[in-house]
């Protein structure tokens, strides 16, 4: 069975050793998960099939997990359990019938005390009958973030943990948070009055990809990259999110965000935070997001002249999008750090749909060499390349000798393809890495309150301007790589393209 067989017993062990070692208390006993706003596409796509990988690999047990729906929808228990049936693929019937029995549903509404009321006699009902005598509360609110204040104001009034009962209540948030400072901050502080920090886990998905994930210990663990990470050797850091699709019925909804409120304000931000932050003290969740919120505070003010905007063609036709929106559905902004290590490199944070790929990186480009003996500078530099996803990988283009008998030179690479290089290895999802980390109380990989705020200061000036139709989105063609002015703007900016180049994942072939 799925929580007591020898696999899930070791993958425990090494969950329990872990949280030793980031010194967070290894705990037992009675779990309760809530998801809130259980019939909508977020839940069914993402967050109950995250719980059931967990399950299926024996980090949540059938012995101390209890799960439940909450949703205003009219259902069953049943009626929940076969609304997810369909979107847990792979699940052999075995585990997919134990795992479903484990939800419940409960219907009411988010703004009165009597659905709450019920929810939390449900929650105490299975607590009661669980002989460890803990009391551990997860809810997650998979709802738009207009419903957080009333929603956290019911969980504060009617279902946090008993005082009687060891354990704790942690609250999950999706984004966005806000849509600029003051609108982050107020919701900060609506949720502030209800909670401690230590209790809210802001979560952004980005944190918990495989290969976001890896990049501390590609820069930390690494003596190759301690000497090369600063100034003195990199010309330009690129970040990258495309999309090969436009809004798809989306498009009310997007145009009230748009691209750098949907992506680069968050995504982006945290795989930059990432990338430029420094060394943190420890490994401690305090330790590493105090770097990230340093990085972020030695931004400068974005420029105008260092910013394109972009709309694909056809956006507006989208009836629920107004004739005259200028919301962006293409961004390239350029971010400044003004620090020892980071002062005159450009970082280029690049993001659009209905581009003619799809596709997430991290792109480091090095400096010319010096004295190029082998002229070979116009075949391009030395990059570091970080493919998120799909395909994950990391390459190393480098300038080698081609192979024959005369010197001649070519760009190639050096390649870590996780497809090749771990073929019997699951690469968990990250809604699966980050709701085990919330059970375990690891806040490494979820946004702090003044990390929100900081990333805020940085993006709402530039907000505001393009809202009031100062900065304007130029057209670009479906399929294609979005705005001319976004490549002009890289290359203003010191980005050097390499003409001929094309990285080819490996296969087995």
């Amino acid at each position: 069975m799925a929580g007591t067989d020898s696999s899930a017993s070791s993958r425990q062990s090494s969950f329990n050793f872990l949280a030793k070692d980031l010194e967070l208390p290894v705990e037992q006993g009675c779990l309760s998960i809530i998801v809130l706003g259980a019939s909508g596409d977020l839940a069914k796509k993402k967050t109950f099939p995250a719980l059931y990988h967990l399950f299926e690999q024996g980090f949540i047990q059938s012995g101390e997990v209890h799960i439940f729906g909450y949703a205003r929808s009219n259902l069953s228990d049943e009626g929940l359990r076969e609304r997810i049936r369909g979107y847990l693929k792979g699940a052999s019937e075995e585990h997919l019938t134990e795992f479903l029995q484990l939800i419940k549903y409960v219907s009411g509404s988010y703004d009165s005390g009597e659905g709450f009321d019920k929810l939390n006699k449900e929650i105490s009902e299975v607590e009661m009958s669980n002989k460890s005598g803990s009391s551990r509360r997860l809810f997650y609110l998979a709802l738009p973030p207009s419903v957080y204040p009333s929603v956290c104001k019911m969980i504060r009034t009617y279902c946090m943990n008993p005082t009687s009962r060891a354990g704790w209540t942690r609250v999950i948030v999706e984004k966005p948070f806000g849509k600029d400072l003051d609108s982050a901050e107020e919701l900060s502080s609506q949720l502030g009055e209800l909670f401690e920090e230590d209790q809210l886990y802001r979560i952004d998905h980005y944190l918990g990809k495989e290969l976001v994930q890896n990049l501390l210990v590609l820069r930390f663990a690494n003596r190759l990259f301690l000497p090369l990470w600063n100034r003195d050797n990199v010309d330009n850091i690129q970040i990258v999110f495309r999309e090969d699709f436009g809004t798809d019925g989306r498009g009310g909804y997007f145009d009230q965000y748009g691209i750098i409120r949907d992506i680069i304000q968050n995504h982006l931000l945290q795989v930059f935070c990432l990338v430029a932050m420094e060394k943190p003290v420890s490994l401690k969740p305090e330790h590493i997001r105090d770097e990230k919120v340093k990085v972020l505070q030695s931004v400068n003010p974005i420029k105008d002249e260092e910013v394109v905007l972009g709309q694909y063609q056809g956006y507006k036709d989208d009836p629920t999008v107004p004739d005259d929106s200028n919301t962006p559905t293409f961004a390239s902004i350029v971010l400044r750090v003004h620090n020892e290590r980071w002062e005159g490199v450009p970082f280029i944070l690049k993001a659009g749909k209905a581009l003619n790929s799809r596709k997430a990186e991290i792109r480091v480009q090095f400096k010319d060499v010096p004295g190029d003996i082998f002229r070979c500078k116009k075949q391009g530099r030395n990059e570091f390349v970080i493919r998120l996803q799909p395909s994950e990988a990391m390459y190393m283009k480098l300038t080698v000798k081609k192979p024959g008998l005369e010197m001649a030179t070519e760009q190639s690479e050096l390649d870590l393809s996780y497809g090749m290089r771990y073929q019997n290895v699951t690469i968990p999802e990250a809604y699966e890495r980050l709701i085990l980390d919330t059970i375990r109380g690891d806040q490494q990989h979820f946004v702090r309150r003044d990390e929100l705020k900081a990333a805020w200061q940085i993006f709402t000036p530039l907000l505001h301007d393009i809202d009031a139709g100062k900065l304007k989105s130029v057209s670009y063609q479906p399929g294609s790589r979005g705005p001319k002015e976004a490549d002009e703007l890289s290359e203003k900016v010191g980005y050097m393209q390499t003409h001929g180049y094309i990285w080819i994942p490996p296969t087995l072939a």
